[in-house]
Formats: structure tokens, C-alpha cells, sequence
């Protein structure tokens, strides 16, 4: 998959993950896609790295989820980064 098939599917996976993660995170909209694509490129080399997981197929549902995962990591990570800085 290409570097636009990565960037069109951590857009969706972001998407996702900021409807699957409760609460207020902060950052709107805009912060959450491009952190969704940071996740996805993140799911990615994760999978790659840990579980010998191909990912050349864009539909392949396990790419989606390690998208979506990789994704929900770097927004809880965002959200425990930017609620501390919030609460000093």
C-alpha cells in the first residue's frame, strides 16, 4: 500500500478512533485526523515488527484494526500529554 493508501486510512482510522475513545480529548477535529494517520503509520510498524502482519491490502481487515488501534494509542497518549499540561 502507498503512502496516499496510508494517509487516506489513518484519516478514517482517527475518525473511528475519536468515536470509539470516550470524553473530550482536546485539539478538535483537525489534531485527531492528523494523529490518526501518526497511529496508523505507528499500527503499521507495530504490526509489522510484532506480528509478521502483511499490509499491502487496503481492505485487509487487519490492517483496519491495526490502524484503529495504533491509532487509539497516539490519541490516549495526545490526551494524557496535553490533560497534564491542562491541569498545571
Amino acid at each position: 500500500m502507498g503512502f496516499f493508501g496510508f494517509l487516506l486510512l489513518g484519516l478514517i482510522a482517527g475518525a473511528i478512533a475519536k468515536l470509539i475513545l470516550p470524553g473530550k480529548q482536546g485539539g478538535g477535529w483537525l489534531i485527531t485526523l492528523v494523529l490518526g494517520v501518526v497511529g496508523a503509520l505507528l499500527g503499521g510498524f507495530l504490526g509489522s515488527v510484532l506480528f509478521n502482519a502483511p499490509l499491502e491490502d487496503f481492505f485487509s481487515i487487519q490492517t483496519w484494526l491495526l490502524a484503529i488501534g495504533g491509532s487509539i494509542i497516539v490519541l490516549l497518549i495526545y490526551g494524557l500529554i496535553v490533560g497534564r499540561r491542562a491541569t498545571r
